[in-house]
Parts: C-alpha cells; sequence; structure tokens
C-alpha cells in the first residue's frame, strides 16, 4: 500500500516514462482516415468539403475511405447487423483517424452525421471502434460563418474517446465556396482545410502506434484485474 496515496492500489498503476511514448514500434503502411459527412442532398456541400479534405490527405500519403450516409437506419430502428451499421463499423474499426464533415443546421451538426455516431457504440466484442483515433472537424455553412457544429462535434469526439486536434474548419456560404465540378475554389478557407489535413496527419503519425497506451485507464484496469505488468505486456 503507498502511504502517500493509500486509495491507490499500486499495481494497476502506470507510472507514463518516454520511453514507452517514443520506442514504440512505427507502423510502415499509410495512414488510414475514415471521411463521414453529414447531408444526402445531391450536391451536398460537407460531402464536398470532406472529398476535397480526402485529395489532400491521400497528397501527404494518407490512405482514406468514405461512408455513405444513404441508407443508414436511425439509431435502434434496426438490428446491429443492418448491413449499413456493419459497413460503418468495419470502416471505424479500420481507421487510423477520422474526419466528420457536417452541415449546421438549427445551430447543430445534421441529424444524419449523429446518426453515423450513435451506430458507433464505445465497444462491442472486445473492440472499440474509436478509442485512440484522431479526429479533425469540418463544417459547412449556408450563410455567415458559425462554429456551433465543430464544437458541438469536438464535445461528442471526447465522448467517442477520440484524439481530437486543435485545429478545425468552418465554411459559411458554402455555395459560393465549389465550382460546377464540386471543386473548391482557391481562398483562405481552402487553405484552413489544408491546415487542418496537415494537422490531422500528424497527430495520426504520431499517436497511432501508441494509442493503446495513450488510452489506457487506471480505473479500467483495476476493474478488470489487470497489473501494470501485465497491461504492459498485452
Amino acid at each position: 500500500m503507498n502511504e502517500q496515496l493509500p486509495n491507490i492500489d499500486s499495481r494497476y498503476l502506470d507510472r507514463p516514462t518516454l520511453d514507452r511514448l517514443v520506442d514504440a514500434p512505427r507502423s510502415a503502411h499509410a495512414p488510414r482516415i475514415l471521411l463521414l459527412y453529414g447531408s444526402l442532398r445531391e450536391r451536398s456541400y460537407s460531402r464536398l468539403l470532406a472529398e476535397e479534405a480526402g485529395r489532400i490527405l491521400e497528397e501527404f500519403g494518407a490512405e482514406t475511405r468514405f461512408f455513405d450516409p444513404s441508407g443508414l437506419p436511425l439509431p435502434d430502428d434496426a438490428p446491429a447487423d443492418h448491413p449499413k451499421v456493419v459497413e460503418l463499423r468495419k470502416l471505424s474499426e479500420w481507421s487510423e483517424g477520422q474526419v466528420w464533415s457536417s452541415p449546421e443546421r438549427h445551430g447543430n451538426m445534421t441529424g444524419i452525421m449523429k446518426a453515423q455516431i450513435d451506430w458507433l457504440p464505445l465497444a462491442y466484442g472486445g473492440i472499440r471502434p474509436t478509442q485512440g483515433r484522431t479526429l479533425a472537424l469540418m463544417q459547412v455553412n449556408a450563410g455567415s460563418q458559425s462554429f456551433n457544429a465543430v464544437n458541438n462535434m469536438r464535445i461528442l469526439g471526447r465522448w467517442m474517446r477520440m484524439l481530437t486536434i486543435p485545429n478545425q474548419s468552418s465554411v459559411p456560404k458554402a455555395y459560393e465556396e465549389f465550382d460546377e465540378q464540386g471543386r473548391m475554389y482557391p481562398s483562405a478557407l481552402y487553405n484552413r482545410v489544408v491546415d487542418v489535413m496537415e494537422e490531422l496527419m500528424k497527430f495520426t503519425l504520431l499517436t497511432r502506434d501508441i494509442s493503446d497506451y495513450l488510452v489506457d485507464r487506471y480505473s479500467e484496469r483495476l476493474a478488470d484485474d489487470r497489473p501494470v505488468e501485465a497491461a504492459a505486456e498485452a
């Protein structure tokens, strides 16, 4: 028993060291980034923004995949083995980082965006499909610039135990920012998207191989009866 901290069981207390963070084996494959968007319109600006972000990420060396939310049932309105739910969960498991791009509707992310996240449980079958993954947030607006959607998605990302990067993108009057082919015009707003994707890549490369260690918790080790030595070996 630790006399200084009598309420802590030392067998489960990890004392973080720099070696555990910098000496981990590093992956050689391209960072795997999943992009989600929150609108089903034929000309969806949140999708166009996500596609533009995907091109930038690929230029940085990432492998990207998109989930089309069309046909995804409302949460709890279908079983978890619904094909769209299975597809979404497998993509989230595959990912090492994610991008969420939503319109702002009634001062928040859209229900389409929220439904996708609501179908991703914190854990199932011993798998945690979002924990430890990096996350970048973007939103589009029909009018003047706002940050309600990205700020609320930031709360949601924290709840999903994701490593949400500091930078974010908000595109006002999105209908003026894309050409007929759906490509974003050069502007300070476009430059900000580049900034966000660059930061996402840096954080993903930095954390993807140590994400399990970063999110490992004393309380969970205690509850699962996993002493620190056993947790380190795992």
